[in-house]
């Protein structure tokens, strides 16, 4: 039978890895495949660089000649960012040529418009290795959970930020030097601001959400809040109490829509996902009839990310003569029937909350804090106050409240940092028990 054949977009970590792994396991991807997936082509951006992974590969310094050159099957975007992606990408479709890419920013920022001019062209955009590395989550989603209704997911998916939290509660180190730790090691960027502050989280969120449950792309609506804040202290006193803080992409069916929302959050350290630790990823899913589900493993990487990208190769070189409407939507749902359900400001948001803060050591303080919760229907499960320091007026109260909502909690904060006993801001962190219900 005619090889697929393969043009790269981008010749660096993830796509020098595609290469190896493509050429390595050549015998054993052609047997799954049912016939020979063969690289023809590269798009680099430096010739010199490129030539010795490279080798007799052809070679070229526009991108635009892999898309348009009418021998190649399948385009592999492995460029990053928006553009010149979404370009080549739309030109690929145009083109008739499926495509793989590992570009999470791209598909949770124009996924819609990508997938439906590949559905009007009858091809395939294939995207695992977008979202967790090499952990097969979305072809879980896509098609092993597809009897379920899913109900919430939660996941660890960016490493740099574990690490960065991992080091924190490890060492007992601030967040600062940590991530200059990281940025060292090479898990950190330079610029860290997309990691650290969860967009590249968001990003991943957006698109395991829309596979979920059946849903346009939203990234805009995705509430995003990051680590920079937390404190090796915050990170110390969960641990006392029994939790790990981690950065969490949520995704939930509520009674009045869906949540989206990415932030540091509390774990009981009895639960597997609280112990994933390093640059490790996981995702937590729960559906109607399996239950939860745990998928663990590299979320970055050059041959775990190669891993995803030629799984995808794999499926489409397989589909590749397949009739459109019999192989598996884009996401998940046959794209007719995606859902207009609307996402939860976070105002509308229900879960538990840490609150940590500093209180002067006088007679009604705690009184006048719990009566303020109370005002606002929130509960306290457990409270802890650590007594001032020699010399210290000021002692640290830590409470841990039952779920309540939001905007209660904002409302209950204001309040109790306009009392002239509490100094400074009231820290607070969310916490999930991310149990079977």
């Amino acid at each position: 039978m005619k090889p697929i054949n393969v043009g790269l977009l981008g010749l660096g970590t993830v796509g020098g890895g595609t290469l190896t792994v493509l050429r390595r396991n050549a015998e054993e991807i052609t047997r799954r495949a049912g016939r020979e997936i063969r690289v023809v082509r590269a798009a680099v951006r430096d010739l010199e660089k490129a030539k010795a992974l490279a080798g007799d590969l052809p070679l070229t310094t526009n991108p635009f000649d892999v898309v348009d050159d009418p021998a190649i099957d399948i385009v592999v975007e492995l460029i990053g960012g928006l553009e010149p992606a979404r370009a080549l990408v739309m030109q690929a479709i145009a083109n008739g040529k499926h495509v793989v890419t590992a570009n999470k920013h791209l598909v949770a920022k124009y996924g819609n418009e990508i997938f439906a001019a590949a559905q009007a062209k009858g091809v395939m955009v294939a995207f695992e290795a977008a979202v967790a590395g090499g952990i097969p989550i979305i072809k879980a989603l896509r098609e092993g959970l597809t009897a379920n209704r899913i109900e919430w997911l939660a996941g660890i998916i960016n490493g740099t930020s574990n690490f960065i939290l991992t080091e924190m509660r490890d060492k007992g180190a601030a967040f600062e030097d940590v991530l200059k730790e990281a940025q060292r090691l090479g898990y950190a960027e330079a610029d860290p601001t997309f990691d650290i502050e969860g967009i590249d989280a968001a990003h991943k969120l957006t698109i395991l959400s829309a596979i979920a449950f059946g849903i346009p792309m939203q990234f805009d609506r995705v509430y995003t809040e990051g680590i920079s804040k937390l404190t090796r202290e915050d990170v110390q006193y969960a641990e006392e109490l029994g939790y790990r803080i981690k950065l969490l992409g949520i995704a939930r069916r509520a009674e009045n829509g869906i949540e989206l929302r990415v932030h540091p959050t509390l774990i009981p350290e009895r639960r597997l996902i609280a112990n994933v630790d390093g640059a490790m990823n996981a995702v937590l899913v729960k559906g109607d009839a399996v239950g939860p589900t745990l998928y663990y493993g590299a979320g970055a990487g050059a041959e775990p990310t190669a891993s995803a990208v030629v799984a995808d190769l794999v499926d489409v070189t397989r589909l590749h003569t397949a009739d459109p409407h019999h192989r598996v939507p884009h996401l998940a749902f046959q794209p007719d029937q995606l859902a207009d359900t609307p996402i939860l400001p976070m105002d509308e948001v229900r879960t538990a909350y840490y609150l940590r803060l500093r209180a002067y050591d006088r007679p009604g303080v705690l009184a006048d804090i719990t009566r303020i919760l109370a005002d606002s229907n929130i509960s306290i499960d457990a409270m802890v106050q650590k007594e001032p320091a020699e010399g210290e007026e000021q002692a640290t109260i830590i409470l841990l409240t039952h779920i309540t909502v939001e905007k209660n909690i904002n409302a209950a904060i204001a309040k109790i940092e306009a009392l002239d006993t509490v100094a400074g801001k009231v820290m607070r962190i969310r916490l999930e028990e991310l149990g079977a219900k």
